[in-house]
């Protein structure tokens, strides 16, 4: 049972300056810091100019999986990025133009990216798995040893699978979600992460209802799409988790851990494009992850 229901939103960004022309600044929205006991860590970055090059990007190694998510922010076309990037996993160059994921297994050296050319502003989002924490993460070179990978171009996902649909479409959202990281994608991965478009007031609302993850705890995401303004959502949602309403106003992240319900969620105000993320961690598909409790429903 939950007490206090608001220690699980977490809107309040840890914020860090990276070195370097145009890198940006790190927005932390997960970490044991911002919910003591959490087992999971995610920043976004807004890129909005070429960053530079600089000798402070280094390849890393770091215990936990990591998921390295890039998006553009044009929601009419939500697979366009707007941006060469070339990433290095395993010492290999993976270079993609489009929305894409890296899924980063423990012990992998990866990074740094080096972006080739700049189009629009876009988003890096990095989520690190059973670690609320960066402690783990150091520089490869500093690594006693580093795991081997046969072929990173695997753990690539350049296309995303359309395959979270309601049972009632809606107005105004995607629909279905993309997603960008499933055991389908990448094998043997079991994490799903997938995510939505909101560009107006969504109809029917609620059309997210109760549900719960009976084996799985979940990340929940909304985010703003103003690069100059990343934590200001553009909307006010109110959802509820354990029978008890949150009021999302900011960008931010909710946590929902496993057997307990959450949801409905329902719109109280839109002001400009959003994003709707659902991370389920250990359901690395659609059947076991079942993103807004949808399957279940068609099910029934």
């Amino acid at each position: 049972m939950i007490e206090d229901v608001s220690r699980y939103l977490i809107d309040i960004p840890i914020k860090e300056d990276l070195p370097g022309k145009n890198h940006g600044q790190l927005l932390t929205y997960a970490s044991d810091r911002q919910f003591p006991g959490l087992n999971y860590h995610a920043q976004i970055r807004w890129i909005t100019a070429l960053p530079e090059n600089i000798p402070e990007n280094k390849a890393v190694v770091s215990d936990s999986d990591r998921i390295i998510l890039y998006w553009g922010n044009n929601y009419k076309e939500p697979e366009f990025l707007g941006a060469e990037i070339e990433f290095c996993l395993d010492g290999h160059s993976l270079v993609f133009s489009r929305a894409t994921a890296v899924f980063v297994p423990g012990g992998v050296s990866h990074g740094p990216a080096i972006w080739k050319n700049y189009e629009t502003p876009h988003v890096e989002m990095v989520i690190s798995l059973n670690s609320g924490n960066l402690d783990n993460l150091i520089d490869a070179d500093k690594a006693p040893q580093t795991r081997h990978i046969s072929d990173p171009e695997k753990y690539i996902v350049r296309k995303p699978a359309y395959e979270v649909v309601a049972p009632t479409p809606t107005k105004n959202r995607m629909h279905p979600s993309m997603t960008f990281i499933s055991n389908d994608l990448i094998p043997g991965v079991d994490t799903y992460l997938e995510f939505s478009w909101i560009w107006g007031m969504p109809d029917p609302d609620p059309h997210i209802m109760e549900h719960v993850h009976d084996d799985s705890n979940e990340l929940v995401f909304h985010i703003g799409s103003d690069p100059d303004n990343p934590e200001d959502l553009g909307a006010e949602i109110e959802i509820y988790l354990g029978g008890k309403p949150v009021m999302i106003k900011k960008t931010s992240a909710l946590y929902a851990p496993m057997r307990i319900k959450h949801g409905p969620l329902k719109w109280k105000s839109y002001s400009r494009p959003h994003i709707e993320m659902a991370v389920i961690f250990g359901a690395g598909v659609l059947a076991q992850s079942d993103p807004g409790g949808h399957q279940k429903t068609m099910g029934e």
